[in-house]
């Protein structure tokens, strides 16, 4: 009994190993395109509804985002809650909803903004809000605005403020691009309403890594 045994364990594979040697080649490439498919509508359902990649086109948002730089939002981010102040967020520019902007969160729905002396005041605070992210002296643009947010819109900054085209502008860009005939209808698009957000900016990859977090 004790040969048999023997014998049984040197001499027989075990079945599994069996049934692999017997499985035809042409099983194990369609395996292999099976897995390649999978990867592929993975990756393009993640690209459509989750991730954004972007190339920053221009210095509107130095020194945070350089021009040429590279990088991913998530389209999810507000699924489950509001902008915030002080987001970095890509959306449908309101003139040009074919254009795609990428700008800080500055104004909050239903509140008021006021830009006066290189500040921004909130809901008439006595204190400008910190923005300890501008990469120098602000000189163009910074004072003389008063804007009321709509509800369910958010008001739009880019941090390199004097060269920054944003919603300090946006409602003159209506009239002078023939989409609004007057002051009145243009200052719709001074703001950003929700269904025209996209995502909020999540990290740089390219050149340098970069964490995208609020100040």
């Amino acid at each position: 009994m004790e040969k048999v045994k023997m014998k049984k364990q040197i001499g027989e594979e075990p079945l599994e190993e069996q049934e692999e040697q017997k499985r035809p080649w042409w099983k194990e490439l369609l395996s292999y395109i099976w897995m390649i498919v999978f990867a592929c509508a993975l990756a393009l359902l993640v690209n459509r509804y989750v991730l954004i990649n972007a190339e920053i086109p221009s210095e509107s948002m130095e020194n945070l985002l350089q021009v040429d730089d590279r990088i991913f939002g998530c389209k999810l981010s507000y699924l489950f809650g509001e902008p915030q102040r002080y987001d970095v967020v890509m959306f449908k520019y309101p003139v040009h909803e074919d254009t795609i902007y990428i700008k800080r969160v500055i104004g909050l729905p239903g509140e008021t903004v006021e830009i006066k002396d290189g500040g921004i005041y909130i809901d008439g605070s006595d204190t400008p809000i910190e923005e300890n992210y501008l990469p120098e002296e602000w000189v163009e643009g910074n004072d003389g605005y008063f804007f009321e947010v709509p509800t369910d819109h958010y008001l739009m900054l880019g941090d390199n403020r004097n060269i920054s085209e944003d919603a300090r502008y946006w409602a003159q860009c209506a009239i002078d691009d023939g989409v609004a005939d007057n002051k009145e209808e243009a200052q719709a698009y001074t703001y950003v309403h929700k269904d025209q957000l996209i995502g909020r900016a999540v990290l740089k990859y390219y050149p340098k890594f970069h964490l995208f977090l609020n100040i």
